[in-house]
């Protein structure tokens, strides 16, 4: 009987750390610290991560020793509004290398080893991690087999611009985006100059045309 108790009392607290395991959401860090969590293949020797920000170069990140790199003057973004951009020189057998773009930090990265990396292979296809709606929109869960990112997108540049809310399945075993999941926009915003405003379309219905004067018929006398 006790036996049989142990058994159960083990299962009980199995079930709910694998409960607790998959449910707990956990907030991105931001840009740089998301960056710094990259694992790149065995096969590179040495990396820097550099920000550049209005001309100026800092690095962000020292791995394996500082390469011998070249300042770059373009580079990738993981939020598309901002005017800065990162870039990384790598050594593979003492030739310099460097990620420019997207697609190139992507390969970089390889296998996917945790959720900063997932969201980070996300980019290519336009989901970020918002800073300013983290709650919302930059944060992750996960279980065993997979990454749940909660991440956003811009869906629209004008009239309106908008943000929408997704929710993305990435397998840890061949980082593949399985799902994706529209959860709806969270930011909707109209300039003076859309034709479809709201609010514009609401002034307009209010305002009645004025009748003309000249076209009344005159009293009989």
């Amino acid at each position: 009987m006790i036996q049989i108790t142990s058994r159960f009392i083990m299962f009980i607290f199995l079930l709910l750390g694998v409960l607790g395991y998959s449910q707990e959401k956990k907030k991105f860090s931001n840009i740089p610290n998301i960056l710094q969590q990259i694992s790149p293949d065995d096969r590179v020797d040495s990396w820097v991560l550099v920000y550049n920000d209005y001309g100026k170069g800092r690095e962000i990140k020292v791995s394996g020793g500082k390469p011998n790199y070249t300042p770059q003057f373009s580079g990738f973004n993981l939020f598309p509004s901002e005017d800065s951009f990162y870039y990384i020189a790598y050594s593979i057998g003492g030739k310099i290398n460097y990620v420019l773009n997207i697609e190139d930090l992507k390969k970089f990265v390889g296998t996917i080893d945790n959720a900063q990396e997932a969201a980070i292979i996300s980019a290519a296809d336009g989901y970020m991690v918002d800073e300013e709606f983290k709650d919302l929109a930059g944060n992750y869960h996960e279980d065993r087999s997979n990454y749940y990112l909660d991440l956003g997108k811009e869906t629209s540049m004008d009239c309106p611009y908008q943000k929408t809310h997704y929710t993305l399945t990435v397998n840890k075993a061949t980082g593949a985006i399985t799902h994706v999941k529209d959860n709806g926009t969270y930011i909707e915003l109209y300039n003076k100059k859309c034709a479809n405003n709201p609010r514009l379309l609401k002034v307009e219905k209010k305002e009645e045309p004025k009748k003309d004067e000249s076209k009344k018929t005159p009293k009989r006398r």
